[in-house]
This record gives C-alpha cells, structure tokens and sequence, in this order.
C-alpha cells in the first residue's frame, strides 16, 4: 500500500471534493466532509506508526517513479525516524483545525476547509519527499493556502502579514533552489544519473568552500522558517493576524520545517561547513533565547506573547542539533546522539505544547473578541474547566517536569553541559525565563478576582472544545512521563546522521 502518496493525496483530493459537492453553498455539508477526510486520513497514520521498523537504517516505505526523466526529477517518497513523527503530527492537527473551526468560521466554510486539507498534504510531501525538487515543490506549495488563510480570515492588518509572510519564506526558498540546482550540476559533472535525490546530495564530494556557499544557502532558506534571529519578525504579524487555526498550524507545523531541513539536509549534504558555522548558530540561539525571552515579557497580546515564546523555544531545537559537533570532536558520541534526540523531541513536544496554548487563546477570543491581557483577569472563577486546560499547557510551556516540555529541554541541557558547562549553565538559566513569561500571562488572564463584567458571564468550554484540549492534554502528560516511544524511532536516524557528518567530504 502507498502510504505516502495516500497520506499526501487524500487530503488534497478531499479539498476538490468538497467544492464538487456544494462548495460554500453547503457549508454544514463541507465540515462534515472536512472531519471525516483529515480523520480517515489519521487513520493511514496508525499502520505508518505500527508498520515503522525501529532497528532499520535508512528509508522506509519507498516509492519511486520516474517524474521528468530528462532532468533526473522523481517522485520519490520515503521516511525514517526524522520524518514519520512529523507527518503523524500534521495529520493530528487538521482534524483539530477542523473542529476549532466548527462554529468560528461563517464565511467561505468551504474554502477555508479545504485550504487546510490541501496544506496538510502540501506539509506530508515536505516530511516524505527524497527528491530535491519534489521536495522544493511541496515546500513551496504548502505557502499558497496559508497564504490565503492568513489574507482572507486573517484580522485587520491581515494584508499586511501576509505580504511579509510570503516575502519572507518565498527569498529564503530561492537561495534553497540556487543550492539544488547547484548540487545537481555537480552530481551530473561525477556522472550520478539519480541527481536530485538527497541521498545523491549526502554522498557528493564537495569542497569546503563550496560547501560554505551551500550552507549560506540552505541557513538563508531554513532559519527563516525556525525561525532564528535576525529573520523572526514575520512571525509574531502572521500568528496575530491569522486565524486560529492558521495560528496552530503555522506554530505546531511549519516552524518546523526549518528544523527539519537542518537535519535532513544541512548537516548531511555540508557537515564540514556545518561544523565550521556551528559556534556562529549556537551562539545565535543562546542570544535568541534571552532576548526573544524578555521581549515576550513586554507583550501585551497573548498571541505575540506565545509566538515570541515559540521562537526562544525553537532556540533550544537548533542547539541541540548544531553542539553535536562539539561533542563529536570531545569523543563522546553518545552525548551527541543524546543532544539530537532532546532537539527532536522537542520538536514534536512544542507542536503539542504550541498548538494547544493557540487553541486556548481561540476559546477565549471566541467569547471576548480580544486577545490583550489586560482585557482577562479570574476567568477561572467562570470558566474553571478552561482554566485547568489553559494552567496545564503554560507550565509545560515552562518546561515543568512531568510534561513533554521538559523532556526535550532537559536533554538538550544536558547534552550541552558536557560540551561546554558555560553553555549548559546559560541554557538552563534562561529557562527561569520561559517560566516568568508564561505563568506572568497566567497570572493575570487566569487568577485573582473577576476583572470585568465581560469575564463574570464567560461560559465555561463545551464538549467540542473540551475534546480537542483533552488530545493534546494526554499527549502533553503521555509523552511527559513516557517519552520512550519517540526516542525509540529518532534513534536510528539520529546515529546514521551522526555518521554522516563525522566523515569528511572534501
């Protein structure tokens, strides 16, 4: 069975049916469709988790088929320990989206809908795709329905976001398409007939300077996506204009594209240049953790408040994949190994975690029509469900043992700690930040007397909200106090990676 190419087309043939039968003239009938597409294709998930081989190196359920022959192009399919979490993840969140959206979104239901089914196979073909144009396609794709969520249910300034949003990532993406087109030329030059496969890219022989300008390349392309500073600014207009759903998405998913070409193509295809740069992007995520940090102390609107927290977060991800290179070179591979697995379980951790807090931020919009802080204050005394959902998700945003926030965070430091003890200190010392932003929102939105008249008549969460904060609330405590199962699957692809940019290749 193509698992794959059923995961990354069922969504997108959904969306198409669901204009063929009524589009917006039946707007009941295009969510009841929506839910069951992006369930059943939940469902594919379950014999891509139980089918997984957790022993195998390399790439499981391949396909390949000739796509343009004369230029070397495939459509190649394929996932290991790095990829299939991430799909499971995409595919989790649509059907939240979904029901998120059951009762907000009036206008163009159709629509908006089924620009969420077609992201969501767009982001399945970014994760699966082996080939360096199949992938640029998906990974260009996947920005035309956010593009449209963000512009047409996005909030006042919407146009304006999104022009940012899509200059921002569409630049990066060209410097990514300049470094391929490079890697094929040179893989035809060494006679390579498969010559935009990135296995192809990872065996090729290429200099250190060469190397280098592919690095600036592929660094322009991903840390846009992270995002890392300098190129963060884009995100914090797009989480506050976009809707709910586009807000959950864009924080649970799409930040993590750029991780995850870190890992799948920076550091295999240009290790040497990589761990030239290491000090250079280890030292931007450090400072971007502290000043992201105080910078989301200052916000007044939750939702830049949890999208700044989003980008210090995501500093801890690019730490831990870039000291591997220090603890390499110290002779401790284990350490390394252990960084990359904290980096990648924080990965899916703050999807989780991202997702949730953006989902509660849509609860209370939903009720109050406004996002600043100010604006709340006892919402527990009304609404005492939401408030134990909303309390549970902040302390694992702050990385409170027992939750997954603190498993990924906690391996990271760790792994730091034996390469550099400064680093390790400063990286656990800044959590002390994440908890003083997080539970200072809490503070004011959550406890002390009811603030308003507003807040004294709020309804507490109905039986849709509650499920879907439920899911990620087990998920959050599952993977808090069990984090076994995906360390179990990250394991082989973080060894083989680990082998990979240990070999010189010029």
């Amino acid at each position: 069975m193509p698992l794959l190419s059923i995961l990354i087309w069922l969504p997108i043939i959904g969306a198409m049916l669901i204009f063929l039968l009524g589009g917006d003239k039946n707007p009941a009938r295009a969510r009841w469709l929506a839910l069951a597409i992006s369930l059943i294709a939940f469902g594919f998930c379950i014999p891509l988790w139980q089918g997984f081989d957790l022993q195998t190196i390399g790439f499981q359920f391949v396909e390949q088929k000739a796509w343009f022959p004369a230029l070397d192009i495939h459509y190649s399919l394929g996932v290991d320990g790095f990829a299939m979490p991430l799909i499971i993840l995409t595919c989790l969140f649509t059907p939240m989206v979904v029901i998120a959206a059951w009762q907000v979104i009036q206008e163009r239901v159709a629509h908006y809908m089924a620009a969420f089914l077609i992201m969501q196979g767009l982001m399945c073909g970014v994760f699966a795709a082996l080939d360096g144009i199949l992938f640029y396609v998906f990974w260009e794709g996947m920005l035309i329905p956010m593009f449209l969520i963000i512009g047409i249910w996005g909030g006042p300034n919407r146009i304006y976001a999104t022009v940012k949003f899509f200059l921002y990532t569409f630049l990066g993406s060209v410097f990514l398409l300049v470094a391929l087109i490079y890697l094929h030329l040179q893989a035809r030059t060494a006679g390579v007939t498969d010559s935009f496969a990135l296995a192809t890219f990872a065996h090729l022989p290429l200099s250190l300077i060469s190397q280098k300008w592919i690095l600036v390349a592929f660094l322009l392309a991903f840390a846009v996506k992270v995002p890392m500073v300098p190129v963060h600014t884009w995100l914090p207009d797009a989480h506050v204009e976009a809707p709910t759903g586009g807000s959950v998405v864009l924080a649970a998913i799409m930040l993590k594209m750029g991780a995850y070409g870190f890992l799948r193509f920076m550091l295999p295809i240009v290790p040497d240049a990589s761990r030239e740069w290491q000090w250079f992007i280890i030292t931007i995520s450090l400072i971007a953790i502290v000043y992201i940090g105080f910078v989301a102390i200052a916000q007044k609107d939750m939702k830049k408040l949890i999208a700044y927290s989003s980008i210090a977060h995501m500093g801890f991800v690019t730490l831990g994949i870039f000291i591997a290179f220090i603890l390499m070179n110290a002779g401790t591979p284990g350490a390394a190994v252990m960084g990359i697995e904290g980096a990648y379980v924080q990965i899916i951790s703050h999807g989780f975690i991202s997702g949730a807090l953006f989902l509660c931020v849509g609860v209370l919009y939903d009720r109050m029509h406004t996002r600043q802080i100010a604006d709340y204050g006892g919402v527990v005394n009304t609404m005492p469900i939401f408030a134990s959902f909303f309390v549970l998700f902040a302390f694992a945003n702050a990385g409170l043992p027992g939750t997954s926030g603190f498993v990924g965070e906690f391996l990271v430091i760790l792994a730091t700690f034996q390469a550099n003890p400064w680093f390790g200190f400063f990286a656990a010392f800044i959590l002390v930040l994440g908890a003083a932003y997080t539970l200072w929102m809490v503070k004011r939105v959550v406890f002390g007397e009811v603030a308003n008249q507003h807040v004294a008549v709020l309804k507490d969460i109905n039986g849709r909200e509650a499920l879907f904060l439920s899911v990620l609330a087990f998920l959050v405590l599952l993977f808090g106090v069990w984090p076994a199962p995906l360390i179990d699957v990250t394991h082989s692809a973080a060894t083989e990676l680990l082998q990979q940019i240990s070999r010189p290749k010029f």
